[in-house]
């Protein structure tokens, strides 16, 4: 299917299948006040994931939802081609624990990739198939965690999805469980004191549901082998409020360090040295005003990543008697390109990301720059990361028409080999990405990739998929996916916007983007479309708009300020209700980025003004919709995505449909199965190619 072309439909028709009866959505009488302004609130009822009422309208849309889909004459080939492209064994870099060997592999289409490992000899075993965890995949392995000698493993397992995990406790030589599992762990990993024991934090248990309801306290543990769970110590938490809070023990066992936040962005800094045994918790950092991560100490030497005062970040070092920001010394400057950095065979890893593309520089602990790493080509390179007495290290190598690819590196010789090449049918020579740089509204330049077949024409009739994210200081870097490959086989363009909101230029891209700046995100996004209009890449005839989460925001923004611009939105797993977000599980951590309803009068205002389950009017002409969800996802709770679906089915003046996929067992997106992943993926492209006006694939394999 490599060589498919797509074939229009002669007659151009607003619905596919005719007008779509949607299930009806009972409207309730729920009104709030802000500032003086009521709030009409219709569908706050769908907001309660355990009601019956909830549960019946969930089975009613997929109903229809899925009757739709079933119809598109094309899904099924789409879902073959996608599972015949994944089904390629993958491979993890290994990695050294005890006297063992370990990496994941993934024969193809296992729903969940397996932890294997070899001993010195080279025998290799099956360490954890989390395939084993339930019958149809959707229990993940969602982190593992060895002593320091390797005799001892915690590892974390999600199931649907969810991010409240429990941790099971292993002799790692004899696999043999050593006691009961710690339960109701939320964005924590487990990091052990030697053998005695791991650090790890949750929140209480919250009343009412645990996928919805608010959790805003978190708290550090020590658990201690062989006692309950309910004897567990706060080593912090307790008395001061944090959102979220986490604990790391030096690769030493030295030190224990403790980061600790209100939001997303931002973080206080602490310091216990273990080797005392009455040794007090020490303050590194007192404020919220800068992110802040010790890297690595060697012995008292601290060093750590910060961008206070540097906004593309820096490392400094820092003896851990007196670590606070007045003793820090500058180790790694600031540059103009943002740092991101890790450590490995005694050494420290700069990675620089220069307009969203990677540069890795090899430094000392003194600073000294040992060289520039040379790297496959232009992309995305992740890794570099080891213990101290490593001798080889491994990373990662991606972009858009690039499978990633692991390479060895000898921290020596600075000689990199290939390790694992992923045997992929998929000839990357038949495609080509190009960065270009357009304007912004405000007259911002803003990087996007393009990625599409050579010898592409430029007609405007070329179906395209614009997507971005645009939040958080996340950055959007080039990486292969096997459904845009599918895409990109199909004659499609794949586009991304580096927006503001994300990271690719520090802290102030990140900030130019946030609160009452957030408009920015959503101008540079339609820009990007424009801009793909205007130089005949495609047309609003032929343009989709996705991203997920926050982008899922995105999307749903930019489809209700600007519904004539495209033809097809997916919004995934969006915070679509700007004016509650902050009252579910830990959505008050957002803050930073969105601000709340209940700051001020105008904060309240300005979301409400781009709030998409706000905005959606009647009598107008919405495009072609395909809101997903899971019905798990407890980090965005579904009620955004079921009430944004709900407001634009009552409202939609076209016969364009709206349509909401509520995957069942499944939540933000982490640890969901490879046969889930492309279900989606496939339905998601056979929605918008049909609504496109599309009706058959047509060429040959």
């Amino acid at each position: 299917m490599k060589n498919i072309i797509f074939t229009l439909a002669l007659s151009s028709t607003l619905t596919v299948f005719g007008q779509v009866n949607y299930p009806q959505t009972q409207k309730k009488d729920v009104k709030n006040t802000y500032f003086g302004t009521t709030v009409i609130d219709p569908y706050r009822w769908l907001e309660d994931d355990k009601s019956a009422e909830t549960a019946a309208w969930v089975k009613a849309q997929n109903e229809v939802t899925f009757n739709y889909l079933e119809k598109i004459p094309f899904r099924k080939q789409l879902k073959e081609r996608m599972e015949q492209l994944w089904n390629y064994e993958k491979i993890s870099a290994p990695f050294k624990r005890g006297n063992y060997t370990y990496y994941y592999k993934n024969n193809g289409l296992q729903n969940q990739s397996v932890l294997y490992r070899k001993d010195k000899n080279g025998k290799e075993e099956v360490f954890l198939d989390p395939n084993t965890f339930s019958a149809d995949g959707s229990t993940s392995l969602s982190g593992v965690s060895f002593s320091k000698d390797g005799s001892l493993v915690a590892y974390s397992i999600s199931v649907a999805g969810s991010d409240w995990n429990s941790i099971v406790i292993m002799d790692a030589v004899t696999k043999k469980k050593l006691e009961n599992d710690i339960v109701d762990v939320k964005f924590s990993g487990a990091s052990w004191y030697n053998n005695e024991g791991f650090y790890y934090s949750s929140y209480d248990k919250p009343q009412g549901s645990q996928l919805s309801a608010k959790t805003d306290q978190h708290k550090l543990y020590f658990h201690k082998l062989g006692t309950p769970q309910k004897s567990d110590k706060v080593v912090f938490g307790a008395n001061q409020k944090r959102r979220y809070v986490g604990g790391v023990v030096t690769e030493d066992a030295r030190y224990l360090i403790i980061s600790a936040s209100t939001s997303t962005s931002g973080n206080e800094l602490y310091i216990k040295d273990l080797s005392k045994p009455d040794g007090k918790i020490v303050t590194i950092v007192d404020n919220f005003n800068s992110d802040n991560d010790v890297l690595e100490n060697v012995g008292s030497k601290l060093y750590i990543l910060t961008n206070r005062n540097a906004p593309n970040q820096k490392i400094v070092a820092v003896d851990a008697s007196h670590p606070t920001p007045d003793n820090w010394k500058d180790l790694i400057p600031e540059t103009k390109n943002v740092l991101s950095a890790s450590t490995g065979s005694g050494y420290i890893f700069a990675n620089y990301m220069k307009d969203a593309v990677t540069q890795v520089m090899q430094y000392d602990y003194n600073g000294k720059l040992i060289r520039e790493v040379q790297l496959p080509g232009i992309g995305t390179t992740g890794g570099f990361g080891g213990k101290k007495q490593e001798k080889t290290l491994y990373y990662s190598f991606t972009n858009y028409i690039t499978p990633g690819t692991i390479y060895s590196f000898d921290p020596q010789t600075g000689v990199s080999k290939e390790y694992q090449k992923p045997k992929v049918d998929f000839n990357s020579a038949n495609y080509e990405s190009k960065q270009i740089f357009y304007t912004s509204k405000d007259g911002t330049k803003v990087p996007m990739i393009i990625t599409h077949k050579k010898g592409l024409k430029l007609d405007g009739k070329n179906p395209t998929i614009l997507y971005g994210y645009g939040g958080f200081n996340v950055s959007l870097t080039p990486s292969f996916s096997v459904a845009n490959a599918v895409w990109l086989e199909q004659g499609g363009i794949y586009a991304v916007a580096n927006l503001r909101g994300g990271g690719e230029y520090g802290k102030e891209w990140h900030d130019a983007g946030t609160q009452l700046k957030k408009q920015n995100v959503f101008d540079d996004f339609i820009a990007a479309g424009e801009y793909l209009i205007a130089q005949k890449y495609t047309s609003s005839d032929f343009l989709a708009i996705k991203g997920g989460s926050n982008g899922g925001l995105l999307v749903g923004a930019v489809m209700t300020q600007r519904p004539e611009l495209i033809k097809v939105a997916l919004p995934a797993v969006g915070v679509l209700d700007m004016l509650r977000y902050h009252t579910f599980t830990a959505g008050a951590g957002w803050a930073y980025d969105y601000g709340t309803a209940e700051d001020s009068k105008e904060m309240f205002e300005y979301l409400k003004n781009y709030s998409p389950v706000h905005n959606v009017k009647t009598g107008v002409n919405y495009p072609a919709t395909l809101v997903t969800t899971g019905d798990h996802d407890d980090r965005v709770v579904p009620a955004h995505s079921f009430k944004f679906a709900a407001e634009l089915q009552d409202k939609q003046k076209s016969g364009n449909p709206v349509m909401i996929r509520i995957e069942t067992n499944a939540g933000h997106g982490a640890g969901k199965p490879v046969s889930k992943t492309i279900e989606e993926a496939a339905d998601m492209q056979a929605f918008t190619l049909y609504n496109m006006g599309f009706k058959e694939l047509s060429g040959k394999k």
